[in-house]
């Protein structure tokens, strides 16, 4: 007779490295994230987007609108991994869809409101997550 948690772990070959691996990735996608922000002196806060001043479409935020919000989900998947558990799983689409509600999706009415026709044409070149 199986437990709960012996079925719902799972084996994964080298976890630990990979775990690492996508949680370094995710560190170093949230700091270029933030780097590209303090280069064009704009806020990095997310709960201030309004003090924004200006749109950031070079560096990473080339391929992605919310790197640094994708360099958390990636190291929530690294935790997931390290812990081999699926029980984790629902948590991270929790994540995804909170941050899409209450987080982005906000940023962006604020971000269209101030920037017009210029952030319009950002969001039609480059995906919201990746």
């Amino acid at each position: 007779m199986y437990t709960t948690a012996q079925v719902i772990d799972w084996p994964l070959a080298a976890y630990p490295q990979t775990a690492s691996a996508i949680a370094l990735l995710g560190l170093v996608l949230a700091v270029l994230g933030v780097w590209q922000f303090r280069k064009a002196r704009t806020t990095v806060d997310p709960r201030k987007p309004e003090q924004s001043s200006a749109i950031v479409t070079g560096g990473i935020y080339r391929w992605t609108r919310n790197p640094m919000y994708l360099g958390f989900l990636l190291i929530l998947i690294a935790l997931a991994l390290r812990m081999a558990n699926l029980a984790v799983v629902p948590w991270l689409i929790v994540y995804v869809l909170y941050m899409n509600r209450f987080q982005i999706e906000p940023e962006e009415r604020m971000l269209r409101a101030k920037f017009g026709k210029a952030y319009e044409a950002y969001l039609k070149r480059v995906r919201r997550w990746f």
